[in-house]
């Protein structure tokens, strides 16, 4: 529905400070791969500071954690930047600089297309899958819900 964009976090727990070597190639592509984002047909908008990154935000009392959120106008969008542009030789890499999560780590969710989710609503996404797991109020890629799901689930 043209009402609505699809939001997204993702955490990762690195195995090191940013500023470690083991980290480098990571933060070399950071700002890459934020162009690639950027440029991507669908995005709307994502988290980032001054600095044009979020990788010095701590929305959780661990700080190794770092935090990904962006919106997209589709769920294709955002899939297609995901999987199938230059982001996904840098996701493929992941297990070189983050440790595996025991929670859920990423939540879609449906937005009204005006509104910009803060931190808190995306962390509460997070601890909902933890509870819940997947539904029309928060889900993964593999399973997904319509906007009509999310609004017959009564948001």
């Amino acid at each position: 529905m043209a009402d609505y964009h699809i939001a997204q976090i993702n955490i990762a727990r690195m195995l090191a400070p940013l500023t470690d070597p083991v980290m480098a190639d990571f933060t070399n592509n950071i700002d890459r791969i934020n162009a690639v984002a950027d440029q991507h047909a669908g995005f709307v908008w994502r988290l980032q500071t001054d600095d044009g990154d979020a990788t010095a935000l701590r929305i959780f009392d661990d700080d190794w954690l770092i935090v990904n959120m962006s919106v997209w106008e589709r769920i294709d969008a955002l899939f297609d930047y995901t999987y199938k542009s230059d982001h996904v030789a840098i996701y493929r890499r992941r297990k070189e600089w983050f440790t595996k999560m025991d929670s859920h780590y990423m939540a879609l969710w449906w937005i009204p297309a005006d509104h910009i989710p803060t931190t808190e609503e995306a962390k509460a996404k997070l601890n909902y899958m933890d509870a819940h797991g997947p539904t029309p109020l928060a889900f993964t890629f593999k399973q997904r819900f319509t906007v009509a799901e999310m609004l017959a689930a009564g948001k």
